[in-house]
């Protein structure tokens, strides 16, 4: 754990590149199931609503999963829990791609959302813990393999939706197994946590006015964020699997460079509270245009990709700010973040759906209030300002750090990363 910092990154013992690889399908989950949401809908006789469902059952389960996987970790170890985690994904996407009805999805695409969130909660930790050389390669190969998976990820649906829409839920249990036999086999016992946390800590942080109202920015631009991911492909005017893939390949290279490169850079230069505000006011117009051009295909599509820049930098500084002034340790910040904000990415797709089948066909509405949420969230986080401030100079002082919190602390993409972009 100690060599030179010349050491590649990408040397690193068979047990770090089998979590790695796990860490590459698990991102590849933000948009796998972009490319089949239309073929979905006609195939299994859904309305638009019932498919977005995939989103809300996936996420919501996820973001009450998020309060509990500490509590579980600190009981069975990072390798038991990761393998846990691990499992679950394998049985649930499986039976997902085995049912016949898009209730059965739902329901499985749940159990799914809940082996996600306890994989999600220690894989950082695991690479960080068995890697070779310094932290920093550590955390440069996590890096990579969110971005590898977040652009593959719409490529991949795309390409086993053209043959089934079965195939990508197919797909991931099939490349999650290999992960987990490779888990099994190649990385040795961790150590016992320090601390057991408790199970009331992530709710009980809540009580922190600068972690709440942090949290409360992530839901409202998470609203945003899935009511784009979840309900633009219905707009796209594309029937192919493949083609909407692409679509959303590009988008996910934008999240994936600006999440790693750009938004650390403008962090440093601007600072974290000028950078968001920008930010949210440029991805508002962003949904703000979908909303009024919804009827016009390339527009949608545009709007899409370019959306992939703002979320990228979303994704990595709204978590920064939770992680940098929350007055509690960063797995229960993580916790608690994580809680709040994916309910509303939970909602807010089967919300754009109930409005476009009550109130408004064309779909206007939905984008529009996503891109008010957004807003909202630029003004809600003003209100802490001062604290983004003092932080962004070092002078917010943090419950005592592990080796890991240094790291995170050294390099702000960790703070998305660690309560899982994996949205």
């Amino acid at each position: 754990m100690h060599d030179a910092p010349t050491t590649s990154p990408f040397r690193q013992p068979r047990a770090v590149w089998a979590v790695a690889f796990a860490c590459v399908v698990s991102f590849m989950g933000i948009g796998l199931v972009d490319p089949i949401l239309k073929s979905l809908a006609g195939q299994l006789h859904a309305t638009p609503t019932q498919v977005e469902l995939l989103f809300t059952s996936y996420l919501v389960i996820t973001a009450v999963a998020m309060l509990v996987t500490g509590w579980v970790s600190s009981r069975l170890g990072a390798k038991r829990t990761l393998i846990a985690g691990l499992v679950i994904i394998v049985v649930f996407a499986a039976l997902a791609g085995s049912t016949d009805s898009i209730g059965g999805i739902v329901g499985f695409r749940a159990g799914w959302g809940l082996g996600n969130a306890l994989f999600i909660a220690t894989s950082l930790s695991v690479i960080v813990a068995s890697a070779s050389g310094s932290f920093a390669g550590a955390i440069i190969l996590y890096e990579t393999a969110l971005g590898v998976g977040i652009a593959l990820g719409p490529v991949i649906g795309g390409l086993l939706g053209n043959i089934s829409w079965r195939g990508p839920f197919y797909g991931v249990s099939v490349l999650m197994a290999i992960a987990l036999v490779a888990t099994l086999t190649l990385l040795p016992k961790t150590p016992a946590p320090a601390r057991k946390q408790r199970l009331i800590e992530p709710l009980a942080a809540l009580k922190h006015r600068s972690l709440a109202t942090t949290s409360v920015v992530g839901l409202l631009y998470n609203w945003g964020f899935f009511t784009l991911l979840g309900y633009s492909p219905f707009l796209m005017g594309i029937d192919s699997p493949i083609l909407l893939g692409l679509v959303f390949c590009g988008w996910g290279v934008l999240v994936a460079l600006f999440s790693v490169f750009v938004a650390p850079r403008l962090q440093r230069t601007v600072g974290t509270a000028r950078t968001l505000y920008v930010n949210f006011a440029l991805m508002a117009v962003d949904l703000a245009v979908i909303g009024i051009f919804s009827t016009t295909p390339v527009v949608v599509i545009v709007g899409v990709i370019i959306a992939g820049a703002f979320i990228g930098v979303n994704n990595t500084l709204v978590t920064t700010a939770v992680m940098s002034i929350a007055p509690v340790e960063r797995p229960v910040a993580s916790a608690t973040y994580g809680f709040v904000r994916f309910i509303g990415g939970g909602l807010a797709p089967f919300a754009a759906g109930q409005m476009v089948e009550w109130v408004d066909p064309q779909a206007h509405l939905p984008f529009l209030i996503g891109a008010g949420a957004v807003l909202v969230a630029a003004i809600v986080l003003s209100t802490v300002r001062k604290a983004l401030a003092a932080a962004d100079r070092g002078e917010v002082a943090q419950p005592e750090l592990d080796a890991l919190d240094e790291v995170e602390g050294r390099n702000p993409v960790l703070g998305g990363l660690a309560v899982g972009n994996a949205d």
